[in-house]
Order: C-alpha cells, then structure tokens, then sequence
C-alpha cells in the first residue's frame, strides 16, 4: 500500500493541518517527523476548530493511530496540555490512538528561557524565532545532552542527563546574566509529568515497520516549510531541523524505500512569519487584502504573517529538494475578487536574470522578483468541490502554477472545510 508524505513547500502556514486531516481518512497511521509545538495546524471539522502544535493531525480521527516521530522535539507539559484540550472537545485520546518515540528527545524549561533570552540579547539581525525552546533542543540533541522520553523511567538515567545538560547550560546562562536552573525543581516537575507521558511511549520505528508489512497506509507529516529547512533554507532565517521529505525516514526510523508519494502543500498566494528575505513580499493595499482575506495570522505565534504574490521559482526549488511528486494548492478562494494576479517567474540580481534563489543570505536579500500578469476573476472560489466550479481564470491561474513549478496539482484546497477539496490525483493510489 503506499504511504505518502506531506511537506510545506513555502515558508510554512500552508494549509497542511487541512490536507493531513483530509488525507488520514485514508490513512491507518499518521505520523510527526519533525518540529516542536512551534508548529501550528487548524483544522475546521462540521464547524468544530481544532488548533493543534505537537499532536499529529490525525488526531482527531477515530479508529487511527498517530505517532510522534524521534524526530520531534517534545515539550512534555504543552502536551499534557494540549491532549487535556482536545479530550475537552470530545477527542479520545489514549495510548492506542497515540505513541511517542522512545528516542524523542524533550524540550525542557531552561530550553525556552535561553531561546528568549538569546533573541532580547542579539545586537544583530534576530531570527523571530518562537521562543518556546524549539532551537536549544535540537542543539543538545546533536550535542548529546538531551534528555528523552525513555529517560524518565529511570531516575539514575534522569539525574545524569540533566547534569550533563546543566553543566553546558550554567555556562550559557552565566553569559546572559541568568540565574543557574534549580536542578530540584526541575526534576521533581520531570517526576510528575513522567506517568503522563510514559504510557504513550514505545518504539516507533518497529511499529511502523510492522503497520508496513501488513500492509497498512501511512502518513507523514511535517511541520514549518521547507524555505526553512536548515540546510535548504533561507539560512540563518530558518527552523532548526530538516523539513525536507526526506526527514520523514529518519525522523520515524523508516527508510526511505518506504516512501512512495510526496505532496507538497502550496499556498495560492505566498506568506512568512518572522524574519528573513520575502522576495515577492506586498507592502500595499494588495498585501494587506491578502492577509485580511486569509486570516493570516499564525496559529502558535498570533503574528501577522507577511503576504505576497505567488513565487513560483522558490516553489519550484523545494519541489526538487523534497522530491515533490504532486502539489495540493490552497487558499486559492483568498484570491477571488482580484482584478489582476502576478506570478514571480524569475529574479533578477545585479542586472542578471537567475531561476532559483541564490545560497548567500546578503545575495537573497538583494533579488528582485520578475512578474507575469495574469487575469483574475470576480467569480467565488469558495467551497468548490470540482474543476468544474471554477472560474475559468481561476483554471488557467492553477494550470499556469504547474507549468511554472514544473508538478501537477493533486488536490485544490477551496476553504478551510474538510469537504472543500478537489481531488486530482489520489496520493494513496497503488
């Protein structure tokens, strides 16, 4: 059976949560490789909203089991808390519909605090991170001083990998005039959060690989988007973990020859939160329709996202990196009303003309975009369930994108509903 994954092919805030949800009808298992509770995905269900930052966003289906891969960093009080918000909205969670990696390692208080403080100190260009301890995690977890999930079962394992953590933390915190961490309060909040988390605890990789072999259909899910991956990115402007499809097998512990179909989502328009170069970014009335007409504000942060026009060549950039077999475009009812579309073709640097966006961060910020104009449509997009609702320049707008970014589309996002969506081409199709 094939098993698809599901990638941000912008800067994030694309519409997954839509698409994972509509996906995992499909699905037997629906699984998190990456990010923290940086992440935020809405999903809007018979009018019922779901805001979700660690929990995959199967999550709220009955009868499917979601996984939180090694390659999430975890926040184990948010997801106490996130886990009681839901069951408050009358979603059973419990350890059949829900495991966590053993090996997933654990964003802890200090992370946080030194993430904020480390923004408020900078005397150079910030990076808007969060602010919730997502970049300190992963900087343990590759300098082996994280504590993980496993750890909390045993006490001597506990005490020393917080001891490691802290010796490197002190150090940090003396820096940035902060007081050192209560090495006792710390582990007696890690003792009582412990029973709630263990029991979701298991190996992720031998599960999957056993859901595989049954053949069952799995989802992978990503968070943020790949113009903030780490290394493919607009770096130092970026996540600190791999968002490219490719995170997937070792963020769950699958290889890769498990893969068969990866969707990029892709936002009809363009959007950014935080810093770092935008290219095609609006600062006029049409900037501010967009965002308006498309509520965008992020879901963890409440920032206001930045808006522009539809960049085809960076899109067409993270098709390849992540291997883009299909694109599911949404948000494209946000465009209803314009008078006239432009599409970025290209850029020009220095007098140049280039086709993708250049590594050197001082070159990025320094491109222009190249525009094609095309005709809108006064016509409503809103809720159309086939090709066949569409405005005709609303078809040539989605047909011209595939021609740029060189990838069909599989689906056509029309609302943040569940059922508003054209499928095209089945990701899970053998």
């Amino acid at each position: 059976m094939a098993n698809v994954v599901v990638v941000g092919a912008q800067w994030g805030d694309e519409g997954k949560g839509k698409i994972v949800d509509w996906l995992s009808e499909r699905a037997d298992v629906i699984a998190r490789f990456q990010g923290g509770h940086n992440a935020g995905h809405t999903l809007v269900i018979d009018g019922q909203v779901y805001k979700l930052h660690a929990l995959p966003s199967g999550v709220v289906r009955p009868g499917k089991l979601s996984v939180i891969g090694n390659g999430v960093v975890l926040d184990p009080w948010h997801l106490v808390e996130e886990i009681a918000t839901l069951r408050a909205q009358g979603v059973e969670i419990s350890p059949e519909t829900l495991m966590i990696a053993e090996n997933t390692p654990l964003i802890l208080p200090f992370h946080g605090e030194l993430d904020r403080a480390r923004e408020a100190a900078t005397s150079v260009a910030r990076i808007g991170t969060t602010g919730r301890g997502i970049g300190p995690a992963y900087e343990d977890k590759v300098g082996r001083r994280s504590v993980r999930v496993a750890d909390l079962a045993d006490r001597a394992t506990l005490e020393a990998r917080v001891d490691r953590a802290l010796v490197h933390h002190d150090a940090l915190r003396r820096g940035l005039g902060l007081e050192p961490v209560d090495r006792a309060a710390l582990l007696a909040r890690l003792d009582e959060v412990a029973p709630k988390i263990l029991p979701f605890a298991g190996p992720v990789w031998r599960v999957l690989n056993e859901k595989r072999r049954a053949g069952k259909r799995i989802l992978f899910e990503g968070a943020q988007g790949a113009l903030l991956d780490i290394d493919f990115g607009t770096y130092p402007f970026v996540t600190s973990s791999n968002v490219i499809a490719g995170q997937a097998a070792t963020g769950t512990g699958i290889g890769p020859g498990a893969i068969d179909f990866v969707l990029g989502i892709v936002k009809a328009y363009t959007t950014r939160v935080g810093e770092g170069p935008f290219p095609t970014e609006l600062h006029d009335a049409d900037g501010e329709r967009l965002g308006t007409r498309g509520h965008e504000f992020g879901t963890t942060t409440g920032r206001k996202r930045r808006c522009g026009w539809f960049d085809a060549v960076l899109v067409r950039q993270t098709c390849v990196t992540s291997g883009v077999n299909g694109i599911a475009l949404t948000k494209l009812d946000v465009l209803d009303g314009f008078e006239e579309l432009k599409i970025c073709v290209g850029y020009e640097l220095d007098g140049e003309v280039i086709d993708h966006l250049p590594t050197a961060t001082e070159q990025q910020a320094r491109v222009r975009p190249i525009y094609e104009t095309m005709e809108g449509w006064s016509a409503s997009t809103e809720g159309a369930r086939s090709w066949a609702d569409l405005p005709g320049a609303a078809v040539k707008y989605v047909r011209r994108i595939e021609e740029l970014i060189q990838c069909p589309v599989a689906l056509l996002s029309t609302s943040p509903e569940r059922e508003d969506t054209i499928l095209v081409t089945d990701p899970f199709a053998d």
